[in-house]
C-alpha cells in the first residue's frame, strides 16, 4: 500500500503517552474523513480501517450497481461495466466494496493529509497539557530555570512543559541560574490560541500556604488548619493558625523548637519574617495577636466601619506599626479591620490632617502609610528613621517637624 508517508506519522505519534489508542485513531479517521470529503465530496460511504500500532491502513468506497450510462452519482454508484472489471458476476443493485489507494488522492493532498495529522496531533496534546496544569492551579510545582528573560524566568518541568515565572510574580530577592530547580504554585493557566500558558507564583499568599502544607506535618495532616495567610513578599508575613485538638499548640507546632521547622520556609522565601499566630473568633484577641511582636494595652472596635483603634505604651509603637508600616498593614489585612494606633495617654495628642492647612495632603498621605497619623508619632521619631519609613525627602520632613513644634507644642 502506498502509505509510507502515513506509517512514518503514526511511528511518530504512536507511543506518546499523552495519547492512548482509542484517541488516535479517532483523530486519524477524522483527518482521513476530512481529506475524503474535499476529494469526493462526501465520505458517508467510506470504510476506514486503522491499525495505528503498525501503521496500517485500509481504505474501501462502498457504491451501489447501475446499468451502464445510469450513473448519476459517481462517488455512491458504479456502472456494471465498471463493477464487473472488480469481479466479473456482480449484478445490478448489488453493493461494491473498492479499495481507494491513498496515492489516489494526490500527492498535494496526502501531504496536506499528514500535516492537519501533526496540527490535530499537536492541538489534543495542548487541550491535554492544559487540562492536567488546569487541575494543579493553587498547588506546588517545581521546575527547571530553562532561560532567563528581561521580565521573566522560562522553567521547563521533567515532561519539557514551558513554565513561565513572571518578574512581578518572583520574590523581589530572588536571583536564578540556568539549571536552578524552582519552586512555586501554579497561579493561573490559560489557552491562548491553542498553546497553553502555564504561569507560576512565588508571591501569592498561596505559595506560603502550601509551604506550611508541605513542610509541616500537622497542617498536611489536617492537625492544624491555616485559617488565613497575608504577605508583603520578600517582607514579612502573617499566619493565623488554628487546631481542633486542644492537646496541639498551633503556633509551637509550625515554628519549631528554635524555628526549627520554618526555618526552612523561611529561607525559601528569601529570609521573609513570618509571624505566626493564634486565630480566634474573639476579634479583639485577633486583632492584638495580629499586632504582634508589639503588646497592645486595648482595643476599641468599630464593627460597622470595620476600623479599630488600638491603645499602646509609646514604645510599642513602632513595633505595632513595623517597618515600612508592614506589620500595622498586614495585621489589618489579616484581620480585616482597618487598625489605628495610639499611645498612652495621647488624649493630649492631635491627628496630623488637624495640619492640613500647613501641611500637604500627599505628604500626610505618606506619613499615613508608614502608620503615622499623629502629631506626636511623628514627633518622636528622629529624621533618619522618618526618612527610612516614608518617601518624603528630607527637606521636606524637617518643615513638617518644624511646623507641628511650632502648632503642637505650644
Amino acid at each position: 500500500m502506498e502509505n509510507l508517508a502515513l506509517i512514518d506519522s503514526f511511528s511518530e505519534f504512536k507511543d506518546d503517552k499523552l495519547i492512548d489508542r482509542v484517541t488516535l485513531m479517532a483523530i486519524l479517521e477524522d483527518v482521513f474523513r476530512s481529506a475524503l470529503k474535499k476529494k469526493f465530496g462526501d465520505d458517508d460511504n467510506f470504510d476506514i480501517i486503522i491499525n495505528p500500532d503498525k501503521g496500517d491502513l485500509e481504505i474501501w468506497r462502498n457504491r451501489v450497481v447501475v446499468a451502464d450510462g445510469e450513473v448519476e452519482e459517481p462517488n455512491q454508484e458504479i456502472s456494471l461495466s465498471a463493477a464487473r472489471k472488480i469481479e466479473p458476476d456482480f449484478e445490478v443493485g448489488e453493493d461494491v466494496s473498492q479499495e481507494v489507494k491513498l496515492i489516489d488522492l494526490g500527492r498535494r493532498a496526502i501531504l496536506a493529509l499528514r500535516q492537519n495529522l501533526i496540527s490535530k496531533i499537536h492541538e489534543h496534546d495542548n487541550t491535554n497539557i492544559f487540562k492536567q496544569f488546569k487541575d494543579l492551579e493553587g498547588d506546588l510545582y517545581t521546575a527547571e530555570v530553562h532561560h532567563i528573560r528581561h521580565r521573566a524566568v522560562i522553567l521547563l518541568d521533567d515532561e519539557g512543559n514551558e513554565i513561565i515565572l513572571p518578574k512581578d510574580k518572583q520574590i523581589p530577592s530572588d536571583f536564578f541560574r540556568k539549571g536552578d530547580n524552582v519552586r512555586g504554585i501554579i497561579d493561573s493557566v490559560e489557552l491562548k490560541g491553542n498553546k497553553p500558558t502555564i504561569i507560576m507564583s512565588r508571591t501569592s499568599p498561596k505559595f506560603l500556604e502550601k509551604l506550611f502544607e508541605a513542610e509541616i506535618p500537622e497542617v498536611f495532616d489536617g492537625l492544624i488548619t491555616i485559617k488565613n495567610v497575608v504577605r508583603i513578599p520578600g517582607e514579612k508575613a502573617k499566619v493565623a493558625v488554628d487546631s481542633y485538638d486542644d492537646r496541639i499548640d498551633p503556633v509551637g507546632a509550625c515554628v519549631g523548637v528554635k524555628g526549627s521547622r520554618i526555618h526552612g520556609i523561611v529561607r525559601e522565601l528569601g529570609n521573609e519574617n513570618i509571624d505566626v499566630i493564634n486565630y480566634t473568633s474573639n476579634l479583639q484577641l485577633y486583632i492584638t495577636r495580629a499586632l504582634s511582636p508589639a503588646r497592645v494595652t486595648s482595643i476599641k472596635i468599630d464593627e460597622e466601619n470595620k476600623r479599630a483603634e488600638a491603645i499602646l505604651k509609646p514604645e510599642e509603637v513602632s513595633k505595632a506599626i513595623g517597618r515600612g508600616g508592614h506589620n500595622i498593614r498586614l495585621a489589618g489585612q489579616l484581620t480585616g479591620y482597618e487598625i489605628d494606633v495610639f499611645r498612652e495617654g495621647a488624649e493630649e495628642d492631635v491627628e496630623l490632617r488637624e495640619f492640613s492647612d500647613e501641611i500637604e495632603d500627599w505628604v500626610i498621605a505618606e506619613f499615613s502609610k508608614a502608620g503615622l497619623d499623629t502629631a506626636k508619632s511623628i514627633l518622636e521619631q528622629d529624621v533618619e528613621d522618618l526618612v527610612k519609613r516614608t518617601d518624603l525627602e528630607e527637606e521636606t520632613i524637617l518643615d513638617v517637624l518644624r511646623i507641628l513644634k511650632e502648632e503642637f507644642e505650644d
